[in-house]
């Protein structure tokens, strides 16, 4: 009987070291994306709920977007790489204010918290209506 493979959270080696740095967070309805930049805007450490082990359903929950940012806020706490960061929030999907809660009691200072989720202002032309 094979042993069931339990989740492990690997520490990322990273080329640099931040101490203020930008925490991106997409939430779609189907999956959490959470990425840590420097002020540059050059990538350090990503996660997602999908890259943690969940699949399907379970991945648009709050409690994957909670793991997706505790894993890669963790990495870089424990290394002594960030202290301080601004929060980008973008979309609409459940798991936006868990993974914010994620990042405030991971112990580092949040500077500012942005809202950048794209509006359209009447864009894109609706696709016609659909005849059964």
């Amino acid at each position: 009987m094979p042993r069931r493979a339990t989740r492990r959270f690997l520490p990322r080696k990273t080329k640099h070291r931040i101490l203020k740095g930008v925490i991106c967070i997409r939430t779609s309805f189907r999956n959490t994306i959470v990425t840590v930049t420097d002020t540059q805007g050059q990538a350090v450490s990503w996660s997602s709920a999908g890259a943690c082990g969940f699949k399907g359903t379970k991945r648009r929950s709050p409690f994957a977007a909670q793991i997706a940012t505790e894993n890669v806020v963790h990495t870089l706490v424990n290394q002594g790489l960030l202290k301080e960061a601004e929060v980008m929030l973008r979309g609409n999907g459940p798991g936006k204010e868990p993974a914010l809660r994620a990042i405030s009691q991971s112990g580092i200072k949040i500077n500012n918290i942005y809202e950048v989720t794209s509006v359209p202002h009447n864009g894109c032309r609706p696709p016609k209506r659909r005849r059964v």
